[in-house]
């Protein structure tokens, strides 16, 4: 049995342990009276950063919303499934990253998160810089079992040069520790699970391990029964609620690997094992387990790339559109070929709204976990058409707990660094640094209340 339950009170770094397996708590009030040995308590919760980076930025006019009084009143085609979230998201417009150009899909990667000039080489020799979510990695990260997390939907990592002469490293990875130091991401869901829940070794070992396992629960049974008799009902709900989330996610990994036996596919077609087959079932299971990932307090920055730039990826079943991403986002100014980008673009903002929808269902000390997170949605290119680096499709969601207001679109005249949003966000993380990359201040309307 562990050894926590002879504690008076629980700590927030409560973890259930056995046979391997190790599973964390949310917030409990039975955590909130040892706030003299941990500082964070219903009143002061956790604060998080996620990143969420859409590639080959998208259709502008039906990006930007409509009402006039700086509002988000009316939102357009593209974050319409945003609307109830609309009091908890903010859209910036005529964002820059000056450091991305000369435009190319490389640097939109690259600079996303480090409004860094990427060094232009195809070798090994790149550098770049730390990037904002490593930052706040290396300060609010260090509580927590992960002090990051890095993830993505493309399976394989692409090698070589791969886009006006800059190493596909670039492309590849939105996370950099240090100049030199790029973070690969994880797109496999029980690699991921396995990384939240799962016992050390390799990766090869831990898969192995859990797959002799009927459920990660089954193992914790006793420390459960025995965590649960010490609850008061709120917290018994909780805990409940909770574990049921995490048997549900390990249950659709499982299915998604018992799936793998009855797919017809090619011979030459080697398909991940446990990896869902449509992209919205994958892309959903990544998203809870980032939700998982917050409410345990596994960790308190995630970043997320939906796909990588040049992605030839289709999403006709779930669009409609039939043409691969990356050639339609080159649409020579074509209002066919637009509008079928915008529904992509509308596809992905709508899986942001999914992520939004189970934050704010989630519970955390005295609001949500949407309360207590602040997320950064967008991408590093404009108007992909031309390969520009200005009027960057930019929103902030969530972050109540923390001043920021919501319902508004900020719309700048002169082009705004995105290092200063980047440095706003870390300052109200807890990161106390002067500058970011090439800002020039922070960005203050985020917490005022609107003038109209």
């Amino acid at each position: 049995m562990s050894s926590f339950l002879t504690r008076q009170a629980l700590p927030r770094r409560t973890f259930l342990r056995g046979m391997g397996a190790t599973l964390s708590l949310p917030l409990l009030d039975a955590m909130i009276p040892a706030a003299t040995a941990a500082p964070l308590t219903a009143a002061k919760p956790a604060r998080r950063l996620g990143y969420v980076f859409m590639p080959m930025g998208c259709d502008q006019s039906r990006w930007t919303p409509t009402a006039t009084d700086g509002t988000l009143a009316t939102l357009s085609p593209i974050l319409e499934s945003l609307a109830p979230h609309r009091d908890q998201l903010t859209v910036l417009s005529n964002m820059e990253l000056r450091n991305a150009y000369p435009g190319s899909h490389a640097t939109s990667n690259s600079s996303f998160l480090s409004a860094a000039k990427a060094k232009h080489t195809e070798s090994n020799d790149y550098c770049l810089a730390t990037t904002a979510d490593q930052l706040a990695a290396q300060q609010i990260g260090q509580a927590t079992q992960l002090p990051s997390l890095e993830l993505a939907m493309d399976m394989l990592q692409t090698t070589g040069q791969c886009d006006n002469g800059y190493a596909c490293v670039y492309q590849n990875n939105l996370s950099w520790s240090s100049p030199t130091t790029p973070l690969p991401y994880e797109a496999h869901p029980r690699v991921v699970f396995e990384r939240l829940f799962g016992e050390g070794g390799s990766v090869a070992e831990r898969r192995a391990a859990l797959r002799k396992r009927a459920s990660l629960l089954d193992w914790v049974t006793e420390d459960i029964a025995s965590l649960k008799r010490r609850l008061g009902p709120a917290d018994q709900a909780k805990v409940g609620e909770y574990l049921d989330t995490v048997r549900e996610v390990e249950r659709r990994i499982q299915k998604a690997e018992a799936d793998v036996a009855t797919n017809h596919l090619p011979a030459d077609l080697d398909r991940p094992l446990g990896v869902p087959a449509a992209y919205t079932d994958h892309a959903k299971l990544m998203l809870d387990l980032q939700v998982l990932a917050f409410q345990g307090d596994i960790t308190r920055v995630i970043t997320f790339q939906l796909a990588r730039e040049t992605s030839n990826r289709t999403y006709a079943a779930e669009t409609g559109v039939a043409d691969p991403h990356h050639p339609l986002s080159h649409h020579g100014n074509d209002p066919e070929k637009i509008a079928r980008m915008a529904k992509i673009n509308a596809f992905h903002v709508s899986l942001f709204a999914y992520y939004l929808d189970r934050l704010k269902a989630t519970p955390d000390g005295d609001g949500t976990l949407l309360d207590h997170t602040m997320l950064l949605f967008g991408s590093g290119i404009g108007n992909p058409n031309v390969h520009d680096h200005t009027n960057l499709p930019t929103l902030v969601a969530g972050g109540r707990a923390f001043g920021i207001k919501g319902n508004r679109h900020l719309r700048y005249k002169d082009p705004v660094p995105l290092a200063n949003l980047h440095l706003t966000l870390l300052d109200k993380a807890g990161v106390n640094i002067d500058s970011f990359a090439d800002s020039t201040g922070k960005v203050t309307d985020l917490f005022r209340p609107l003038t109209v």
